[in-house]
């Protein structure tokens, strides 16, 4: 995809199960913690189903917890949404997301860098983040402690020119900590679908 071209250390070749084309579309990532409150879940599914309603592809990670609900709110609406692993795209982890796995290879797409087979070792993960943000216009985090992968995700993206936003949370909940920080930092604050929309560049709302 010409924007994952443009980033820094863009990746040799991308692995793929699905709809390739949906790597030519305008996306926005979702992401945040492993283990969300109800709260973080709730939000995670409905701006992800809002935001492919309104034309964009939804790109995560497939991990449990908000990963796996941004996935499923596109899909339940019918949306397009792509899943960057950090194993091969023949393995799925983790080993609950089976069925989501298959419903995303059929009709969204599932990509990585790293060869089929290969197993999803912890330090692959924050390797591949950057090709999460570098294929997105924008990164949307739910919620994630103040050091969390969805953090390096969001600071991946400032280094790549991208857009952050986040969705602000109870401060005695740590897991606000992160996106809480990014609003201060100036992450564009999201209430609803619309806070992200109209934060992108012009000539990408035009093909919306």
């Amino acid at each position: 995809p010409q924007l994952l071209r443009e980033i820094f250390d863009p990746p040799i070749v991308l692995f793929a199960r699905g709809r390739v084309e949906l790597l030519q579309t305008l996306a926005v990532a979702v992401v945040g913690t492993r283990r969300p409150t109800p709260y973080g879940l709730a939000v995670a599914e409905r701006l992800a189903g809002d935001l492919s309603h309104a034309g964009l592809t939804i790109v995560s990670g497939m991990a449990r917890g908000v990963d796996t609900a941004a996935h499923k709110g596109a899909l339940a609406g019918g949306g397009d949404t792509v899943a960057v692993l950090g194993c091969g795209v023949d393995v799925v982890y983790p080993a609950e997301n089976r069925k989501l796995a298959t419903e995303l290879a059929a009709k969204g797409l599932i990509v990585s860098e790293f060869p089929m087979g290969a197993t999803a070792f912890p330090q692959n993960f924050p390797i591949r983040n950057r090709i999460i943000s570098g294929i997105s216009l924008g990164v949307l985090v739910v919620e994630g402690a103040q050091y969390s992968g969805s953090a390096i995700t969001a600071k991946l993206a400032m280094d790549q020119g991208r857009e952050v936003f986040a969705v602000p949370g109870n401060i005695t909940n740590k897991l606000a900590w992160g996106p809480n920080l990014l609003i201060k930092q100036g992450a564009k604050l999201v209430q609803d679908w619309n806070d992200v929309v109209s934060e992108l560049p012009a000539e990408s709302r035009r093909h919306l």
